[in-house]
């Protein structure tokens, strides 16, 4: 068995727009940015992950060029993927050996996925050195990374809010009853930061500045209590001047400016909430709404959707890993969940 397993190695990969998170033997070896940079004099990869995040806004255009492969959860640019799937799998340090093991790998997609989309994920795997591949959707990966037993015949409701996509299904009986792929999310966070800015304080920032910014005092709520956190002073280039910049940012601010993705979810999880059987609404009312991924983090949101909906609404445990850890299960008990597994 020993050397059965030294020449066969299992991954499951959380591929996502924003980060992606490789776990072997149970353990996350690889939780990285996806993004990749080019250097365009010598045609080759420069940095993959930290290394290329850094460079990201920093770099010269002519020389160096930052790429996210990925776009609203899907593969934007598929050579690129190829080299970022690859150099993940490199990171988690199952190639290194004589013989290249015999790669088995579980990939999350999202739910609302095309045919075309899918057809280039596997793609991308295959040419970085998987030999065996099976999908499973990300909703779907969330509920049993939060430890739900989705084989069960109760109805649970899943948000998982990525970089990419805000994925909501209703769960049941190891299926995905209904459900419904919104590409709004993290990204687009970030994009009402940078466009908020440039209409109210005439001054433009990067997206990694508005990462900050979401991350120091992104809020849902208008008014967040006693939890409020301290304003957060923010740097960028005036564009009336083209001179450096500070401007001082409040959670308030910022609540105003993520109110139009916000209630895009919103209203995507209340469509679901419609399309949901009778008996499962019932089981959703006694058990709520249990939200997933690095959205699910901004400040307030778990109640304001509990506002919106009326339900108990939770947050995962660790929701940066709930997809990833997910898959990790389902690969390891792939007897159990291979019904699950495309």
């Amino acid at each position: 068995m020993g050397l059965f397993s030294f020449f066969n190695k299992e991954l499951a990969m959380d591929l996502g727009t924003a980060n992606s998170i490789v776990i072997h033997n149970d353990q996350i070896v690889v939780d990285q940015p996806s993004i990749v940079a080019i250097d365009k004099q010598a045609n080759k990869i420069a940095a993959v992950g930290v290394d290329a995040k850094l460079m990201e806004g920093k770099n010269c255009s002519s020389i160096i060029e930052t790429i996210r492969p990925l776009k609203s959860g899907v593969i934007a640019d598929f050579e690129m993927a190829h080299h970022l799937i690859r150099e993940l799998i490199c990171m988690a340090g199952v190639n290194r050996s004589f013989l290249p093991p015999s790669l088995r790998m579980v990939i999350c997609i999202p739910s609302g996925i095309t045919n075309v989309e899918e057809r280039a994920v596997r793609e991308s795997a295959q040419q970085a050195g998987a030999k065996e591949i099976r999908m499973i959707y990300e909703p779907m990966a969330a509920a049993i990374g939060i430890g739900i037993d989705v084989l069960k015949p109760d109805g649970h409701m899943i948000v998982d809010i990525g970089g990419g996509t805000a994925e909501i299904a209703v769960i049941s009986l190891g299926g995905i009853v209904c459900s419904k792929s919104i590409r709004v999310a993290g990204d687009d966070f970030n994009n009402n930061i940078v466009e908020y800015l440039r209409s109210r304080h005439n001054i433009v920032i990067g997206e990694r500045t508005a990462e900050d910014v979401k991350k120091q005092v992104g809020s849902a709520l208008p008014d967040l209590g006693a939890d409020a956190p301290p304003d957060f002073p923010t740097l960028g280039r005036d564009l009336m001047t083209g001179l450096p910049k500070e401007v001082v940012l409040s959670y308030k601010e910022i609540s105003h400016a993520l109110h139009p993705s916000i209630q895009r979810i919103e209203q995507a999880i209340l469509e679901t909430l419609a399309d949901t059987p009778p008996e499962l609404a019932a089981d959703i009312y006694r058990t709520g709404i249990y939200l997933a991924g690095g959205g699910s983090l901004l400040r307030g949101l778990d109640v304001r959707i509990s506002d919106k909906t009326q339900l108990t609404v939770h947050i995962a445990d660790d929701p940066l890993h709930a997809v990833a850890r997910g898959t990790a299960i389902a690969l390891k008990h792939f007897n159990e969940f291979q019904f699950l597994i495309k």
